[in-house]
């Protein structure tokens, strides 16, 4: 395709041999421009690679609808602390929580992203729990919750999932979420 005279193209010129033909750049399909004198065919044109795009500096997580950040699934804490990290305003502190919680309770827990939402469980037991961020809350589910006592207060259309959602005000008791959290992590989990 022919593309515009640049000033490199153009300090070109007198190298055509002072004759008025005009100097031509095309692209090649793998990114080379090639820049010739347009009605001659004896000379080979010169080719002159295309600049590099400058680098971008990494960009935040991308959030989904409700605000949920787009993380890459990985295994371990680091993809973990990214998610919490680029939870949205408030969330952010609910979900430094929980994970605190969690460590606390549950020693040596096994940690994932899967589905741009933060999964823990027991090695060799399964996934017990994640949490997932809501436009207006944040979703804990508890993959065993029906087998907790007391159930958690959200049913799931799965009947072994129950779920706490946690509102901006809310006060979470921590109390009975630990205690969740230790009887979660006692039963079989969800295997991923």
């Amino acid at each position: 395709m022919e593309v515009g005279l640049s000033r490199q193209v153009a300090q070109l010129a007198p190298l055509g041999g002072g004759d008025s033909s005009p100097i031509t750049a095309t692209t090649s399909p793998d990114g080379i421009v090639e820049v010739g004198m347009s009605g001659r065919t004896t000379e080979k044109p010169v080719k002159v690679p295309k600049k590099a795009s400058p680098k971008r500096a990494p960009s935040k997580p991308r959030l989904l609808s409700g605000g949920n950040p787009q993380i890459a699934k990985g295994d371990g804490n680091a993809p973990v602390q990214a998610y919490i990290a680029a939870m949205p305003g408030w969330k952010r502190s609910v979900g430094r929580r929980l994970d605190e919680l969690i460590v606390r309770t549950v020693p040596g827990v096994r940690k994932s992203v899967k589905w741009n939402s933060p999964f823990y469980g027991v090695e060799g037991q399964g996934y017990f729990l994640n949490f997932h961020c809501f436009t207006k809350y944040v979703k804990v589910a508890f993959f065993r919750g029906a087998s907790l006592r007391p159930k958690p207060p959200g049913e799931s259309k799965d009947k072994n999932v129950r779920y706490l959602d946690i509102y901006e005000h809310d006060q979470i008791d921590e109390v009975q979420l630990t205690n969740w959290i230790r009887q979660a992590a006692a039963l079989p989990g969800w295997l991923a």
